[in-house]
């Protein structure tokens, strides 16, 4: 808004004013002095007039602005009704335009009047006018203009000698400067130079100088012309030049130096202070690069010097080399004759010491018995030497000298012990070189040597050195050394019979931070404790001397623990560890410079200590075996009860007595299985043996009756032991079938046997016409095998006998062991008269069982069926039975 405000004055008011001056229009208001330019240093006040004709408003109401900004109220004067002021004390915050404004009815500011001006300021004397004549072609002065005015301000140097009128002299390109040329300035007659600055707020003119031309000469620059290097002048050098000016004398200065230095030499000024064109430089250092420059001034001193010339180089002659080269050795180690490969090497002279190129060196061998020179333009020399001793001389050549010869002794192969190193060497940086320092304790020496070499370079330790006199004890290394290297440096005692000892020591021109970290992994790691090892930083990338290890770990829930490790170790032992935890390791190298921070490691310690799985073990083992041990004791003393309970005796149907009551075996070779198994009339009594589970051994005098043999009638059918009535339904039942049947049998079992109706009498062969009937009980006891699969022939009938023997069972009936049973009955329990009963009926069990083992056998120990099948009872035999679900209540 403001923006637009501005734009609209520059637009508006233009044209207002064109429009007011031609009194076309009548303002509302008007602004005095209407001023085009504002005295910076100086206070402005403005007054606002009301045009009544225009506007009736009090002069109270008029606001001020700058640039748009209201100006403080406290600047404000109301001077009558219709006029207001403003004051500006500083018009350093005075800016274009000012406007004045009037707030009308419903507080509406209405602008009445504006003014466009600039802040400057008047000119300020100009000051320092120096004029120079450079040459003979032109004048120039120089002043200072002082501040900036924001207003176009002229300047003009005036200048005039003797009478003559002014002459003036404006700039064009610059306030501070104008150039007179020649012939508007004269020498030898005094002139007066000044000069005017003006512009719209004032103008101001400089002081007088006057001053003869001639006193402010500043020359030309000499220009030279040759600098000669003659043999015939050692150590010198001639120069030539040409004089910038010709109408008066002049002096001189003239400086040099070799182009290897950064200082200038001065020639005395007294040297020089005569007018002259050449000057002979001397005592110059032999076969040297130089540089050389001059510069002039008036003989008298006066004006200013002339700016330096250019630079011309020349070479100084050559000299004879002030000194031979520093000589060391190498020796082989010697044959079995003794001879031995010596290397010898020498250092190439400095410019300063050779005094001219050295063109070749001369190698002189010499022993008692010979002398040999070589010429080599080497800084080495390989040769096979005797064992006797040898001095070596080396000598340098230029193009015109030679230098003096350098000599070492060679000593006699073997004639050296080995000496231990007499001093002390310690080597440091010193002013950005290495400082190498040492005590010696033998002063009857020929010199040192200092060798030196970057002990871990890729391509090996190549060695550089430098020979110092005997009474030297420290010295800078000479030579081109890289910072973060480091460096073996030997100093060896030179003997004057050939012989040596050396010391040696390790350092840096420059160390810094290490540039990788240590490695740290686990040798060992237990419940509580744990072994690191590290990689120390290679030697290579230590960039300095290690000072220390900073070994810190932390476990996955605790706080870090740093230690502080000497440098030579390799591991180190964390104890007090906490097991089972996660831990993580890092180590940092640190130098003088600074550290480097290794990769982090994390280990997990162990969950049980060494010997506690062991013990664990060890101790549930014992614990094992000793509740074997308890249980095994424990059994046997209870082995009746496990037996009991485990292993329960089963009554075995064939060693029953029942067996006894029923008919001999009848043949089922005639048994029809489609008609139906019983006919009217065919059954008859059917006998029931109760058992109390509860107590086996208890009978009643009637039961005991009820089992005898002999209280039987012919008429009774053998009990077949078949299963309950549910299963007569077909012979191929199997013992699955009668499942759900015996699961309503009780505990108190009651054995039935079923009733075998057959026609004839006991001990009689049944006619084949007769068919045999079986009657089923509610027996418990399981099929037999026979009774199963009545179907199958038994083996007599596989191997094809012309008849085979139809069996209900295949096992001999135990009579011996059923009459045992009944004689221990007999005594323990029963009254006498069954006693005796029993007695007899283990007679006719024995006299039965006799006629059985008349019988003779058949395949797979069976009796013949011809006798078995009239004369003999079947053997009954019975599967044991459980008490599981779907099994057979015990009896």
């Amino acid at each position: 808004m403001m923006g637009m405000k501005i734009r609209f004055f520059c637009l508006f008011f233009p044209v207002v004013f064109i429009v007011h001056k031609a009194e076309l229009v009548k303002f509302c208001g008007d602004i005095v002095p209407d001023p085009n330019f504002v005295h910076l240093e100086k206070p402005f006040t403005a007054q606002c007039i009301i045009n009544e004709t225009c506007l009736k408003e009090d002069a109270s109401r008029i606001i001020w602005r700058v640039k748009g900004i209201k100006v403080p109220e406290t600047q404000y004067k109301v001077v009558n009704h219709t006029v207001s002021s403003v004051t500006f004390e500083n018009p350093a915050t005075l800016v274009s335009p000012l406007t004045c404004s009037v707030l009308v009815s419903g507080q509406v500011e209405q602008t009445l009047y504006g003014i466009f001006f600039t802040v400057a300021l008047p000119p300020d004397q100009p000051k320092n006018l120096t004029c120079v004549a450079y040459n003979q072609d032109n004048l120039t002065c120089t002043w200072d203009p002082g501040r900036p005015t924001n207003l176009n301000t002229n300047y003009t140097l005036m200048h005039r000698w003797a009478n003559i009128q002014k002459n003036y002299c404006i700039p064009k390109e610059s306030n501070n400067s104008c150039t007179v040329r020649y012939p508007d300035f004269q020498f030898f007659v005094d002139t007066t130079f000044q000069v005017e600055a003006k512009n719209e707020l004032g103008s101001q003119e400089s002081e007088v100088l006057t001053v003869d031309p001639v006193n402010i000469v500043k020359p030309n620059p000499p220009q030279l012309s040759d600098l000669i290097s003659a043999v015939e002048l050692p150590n010198a050098l001639k120069i030539k030049w040409k004089n910038p000016i010709n109408a008066f004398k002049l002096k001189y200065n003239i400086r040099y130096r070799p182009i290897k230095n950064q200082d200038w030499e001065m020639v005395p000024e007294e040297d020089t202070a005569s007018h002259r064109d050449s000057f002979t430089l001397q005592d110059l250092l032999p076969y040297t690069e130089y540089e050389v420059s001059i510069r002039c001034i008036k003989e008298d001193g006066r004006g200013f010097w002339s700016d330096w010339s250019e630079v011309k180089k020349q070479v100084t002659p050559e000299a004879q080399p002030s000194r031979g080269p520093d000589v060391w050795k190498n020796v082989d180690s010697p044959d079995a004759d003794g001879n031995r490969d010596v290397t010898i090497m020498w250092k190439a002279l400095g410019d300063s010491v050779a005094n001219g190129k050295i063109l070749l060196y001369g190698v002189t061998f010499q022993s008692r018995s010979q002398s040999k020179t070589f010429n080599v333009t080497e800084t080495s020399y390989k040769i096979s030497l005797s064992k006797e001793i040898n001095y070596v001389s080396v000598t340098a050549y230029n193009s015109r000298f030679a230098s003096p010869p350098a000599k070492l002794n060679i000593p006699r192969s073997g004639s050296c012990q080995v000496l231990a190193p007499e001093l002390s060497v310690k080597a440091y940086p010193k002013e950005e070189q290495l400082w190498v320092e040492w005590n010696p304790q033998n002063k009857n020496l020929d010199g040192y040597i200092i060798e030196w070499c970057n002990k871990y370079a890729k391509e090996g330790c190549d060695s550089d050195w430098q020979r110092e006199p005997r009474s030297a004890q420290s010295t800078f290394l000479r030579g081109e050394l890289e910072p973060l290297k480091c460096y073996l440096i030997k100093v060896y005692q030179l003997f004057k019979d050939g012989c040596e000892s050396v010391a040696a020591v390790e350092a840096y021109l420059q160390q810094g931070t290490p540039s990788v970290g240590p490695s740290v992994h686990t040798k060992q790691v237990e419940k509580y404790k744990a072994i690191l090892q590290w990689t120390p930083v290679p030697f290579d990338k230590q960039n300095g001397f290690i000072k220390n290890y900073t070994l810190t770990y932390k476990a996955s829930h605790g706080n870090e623990t740093t230690l502080v490790i000497d440098p030579l170790d390799t591991e180190y032992t964390l104890s007090g560890l906490d097991g089972n935890t996660l831990y993580s390791v890092h180590m940092v190298a640190y130098t003088e410079k600074g550290g480097k921070d290794g990769p982090v490691f994390t280990f997990t310690t162990l969950k049980f200590a060494n010997g506690e799985v062991e013990a664990i073990v060890v101790s549930s083992c014992v614990a094992f075996l000793i509740l074997v041990l308890i249980g095994v004791m424990l059994c046997f003393n209870h082995r009746d009860l496990i037996k009991k309970h485990i292993w329960p005796n089963v009554p075995d149907p064939s060693k029953s007595n029942i067996a006894q009551w029923s008919p001999q075996t009848p043949s089922r070779h005639d048994f029809n299985a489609k008609a139906h198994p019983f006919q009217d009339g065919s059954f008859t009594d059917v006998s029931v043996v109760e058992i109390t589970a509860e107590n086996p051994k208890s009978f009643s005098e009637q039961d005991i009756k009820s089992m005898d043999p002999m209280k039987k009638n012919t008429s009774e059918g053998l009990s077949s032991g078949i299963g309950g009535s549910s299963c007569m339904s077909s012979p191929r039942l199997s013992v699955s079938d009668c499942d759900e049947v015996e699961s309503a049998q009780t505990t108190s079992s009651t054995v039935q046997y079923s009733t075998v109706i057959i026609s004839g009498y006991r001990d009689q062969q049944p006619t084949a016409v007769s068919p045999h009937i079986f009657s089923r009980s509610e027996s418990t006891q399981p099929l037999l095998d026979c009774e199963e699969r009545p179907e199958e022939p038994n083996a007599v009938d596989k191997e094809g006998s012309p008849e085979g023997a139809n069996q209900y069972f295949k096992q001999t009936c135990g009579l011996e062991d059923f009459t045992n049973k009944l004689q221990d009955l007999h005594q323990e329990e029963l009254p006498s008269h069954l006693q005796e009963q029993l007695s007899a009926s283990g007679q006719h069990f024995g006299e039965r069982e006799r006629d059985l083992s008349e019988f003779p056998l058949g395949q797979n120990g069976q009796l013949a069926d011809s006798q078995l099948d009239t004369n003999s009872g079947e053997c009954k035999s019975y599967l044991p039975q459980t008490v599981r679900s779907g099994g057979y209540m015990p009896q």
